[in-house]
């Protein structure tokens, strides 16, 4: 006799996260295997290197203030105090 194991691994999530995949499943008996399984995932992904040369070639999304403002907002973010506190 023999005996198929299947791999597994083990995740975490935030509680938000495992909500929508419990309410994602079709029946209560459904695995979050199947539910992931049965999930559709976007075929077509940009690279970094992509998404930079297309802002080349179209200048960019944002407008010169725009970027300023982000700009400032990075320099004003600090790290938090607990990073696995939920906020």
């Amino acid at each position: 006799m023999h005996n198929a194991c299947m791999a597994t691994k083990t995740i975490s999530l935030k509680l938000d996260a495992y909500e929508k995949l419990r309410a994602a499943r079709q029946r209560p008996s459904e695995s979050f295997t199947q539910v992931i399984l049965r999930a559709r995932w976007p075929e077509e992904t940009v690279t970094a290197a992509e998404l930079l040369q297309r802002c080349r070639r179209s200048g960019g999304f944002f407008a010169e203030e725009d970027l300023d403002r982000i700009d400032e907002l990075k320099g004003s973010d600090v790290p938090p105090d607990d990073k696995w506190s939920i906020s």
